[in-house]
């Protein structure tokens, strides 16, 4: 990544006590959305309740820039903000997540075309993987192909497709700065499109992560922007948008998953007050065994929370620094996100077969946060080869810049 930004930019975290206020109204809203979860993973979208309580905090414009109506909240704020969301339902941390790693978009795009697609309170932008190409035509592009995993599409506004290639007019492949061939995002509205209904799944079913075919839709040249030139059209200072976006996801998803053991953590230890297994007189509470498993638990989230929050902090110092974090902080986000995801799975795994028979019905708090940390630790961000990845710099290896 080539540094934009090489003066001292204004530091912009927040007060302890925002954050403090700030949790405070996740806190009010969390009932609401946990009474939601159920319907929203029967739907396998979030619920226009569970929507209507996240705008209404203003939870999907956290990471916006500010001359788009956005807050640009500080990153180790909003990986708290994450986290507090997971211990409510994973699915909806996933989608504010989503919906906030693709707000960032905004701060390279001109600023007439962000304020069209953000210009509601109620906008949101999402995308996802998959095979797609930009075919270049008088003032913009045709796109054809399929994409997938696209969390949060069911209630976007604006929906995107990152163009694996573009071609010319002629049929000729457009290439990059750096030869290879020219990855474009086009941003079209929602309502262009028919979302496929595949998302039948086992965990974090309330995403409504579907995908859709496109086959020549045209979208404007000024709605669609090149990868690899995106930190050159980097209109605000603030450090968020020094960060890549790949980077903004590791942070955040690993928060989700911290969030739903924590909550799964606090659901165990009011069960453990009461319930009796079958023959036994005394509650589980006082169990040696239980008491030991719930301490190890404690410590693998806390100290896996421990390690992540360190890693987002220096990286979020060093771009307010200099404008952008350094590959060894950024290398530090991708390490601890990974371990993280991976110790709040384990965690919870732990205290899954603890909870015994009280944990397999869906009308517990046990259930669906177990479907939800597993999904979490499958998708890109919880990859185990990143392991190897850091493993591999931390050698000598070069730094492999794609997941990071």
């Amino acid at each position: 990544m080539s540094k934009v930004i090489t003066r001292k930019v204004k530091a912009t975290s927040a007060a302890p006590a925002d954050t403090a206020a700030r949790l405070k109204r996740i806190e009010a809203i969390g009932p609401t959305l946990w009474d939601e979860a159920h319907e929203s993973d029967r739907q396998r979208m979030l619920t226009e309740k569970a929507m209507a309580a996240l705008h209404g905090e203003r939870l999907f414009r956290m990471l916006l820039p500010r001359d788009v109506g956005g807050d640009e909240l500080p990153l180790p704020e909003f990986f708290q903000v994450i986290e507090a969301l997971g211990r409510f339902d994973g699915s909806t941390a996933w989608c504010v997540c989503q919906g906030n790693g693709c707000a960032t978009l905004a701060a390279y795009l001109d600023l007439e075309v962000a304020q069209t697609i953000w210009g509601k309170p109620d906008s949101v932008l999402a995308w996802g993987p998959g095979r797609t190409e930009a075919r270049a035509g008088e003032g913009g592009y045709r796109i054809f192909g399929k994409t997938a995993f696209m969390s949060g599409s069911h209630r976007a506004t604006w929906l995107a497709a990152h163009c694996n290639s573009t071609l010319e007019a002629d049929g000729t492949l457009r290439k990059d700065a750096k030869g290879g061939p020219e990855v474009r995002t086009a941003v079209f509205p929602a309502d262009s499109v028919t979302l496929s209904d595949t998302w039948d799944v086992v965990g974090l079913r309330g995403t409504g992560s579907d995908g859709i075919a496109l086959d020549g839709l045209f979208v404007p040249d000024e709605f669609t922007i090149v990868r690899s030139a995106m930190m050159d059209r980097r209109r605000s200072d603030s450090p968020i948008y020094g960060f890549p976006q790949t980077g903004i996801y590791a942070l955040g998803f690993a928060g989700v998953a911290l969030g739903i053991a924590r909550g799964f953590l606090d659901a165990f230890l009011a069960l453990a007050q009461e319930k009796k297994p079958r023959l036994v007189a005394e509650p589980i509470r006082e169990n040696p065994v239980v008491q030991d498993e719930v301490a190890h638990a404690e410590a693998r989230i806390g100290a896996a929370r421990a390690y992540l929050v360190n890693a987002v902090e220096r990286a979020w110092r060093e771009a307010e620094a200099q404008g952008e974090p350094s590959v060894e902080a950024r290398m530090g986000i991708r390490l601890a996100g990974t371990h993280a995801t991976h110790e709040a799975k384990a965690a919870v795994d732990l205290l899954y077969d603890t909870a015994g028979t009280s944990a397999v019905f869906a009308s517990t708090p046990f259930e669906r946060r177990f479907r939800d940390v597993h999904a979490v630790a499958l998708q890109i961000q919880g990859r185990k080869t990143h392991y190897r990845s850091v493993g591999a710099w931390l050698l000598g290896h070069p730094p492999d810049m794609e997941v990071i």
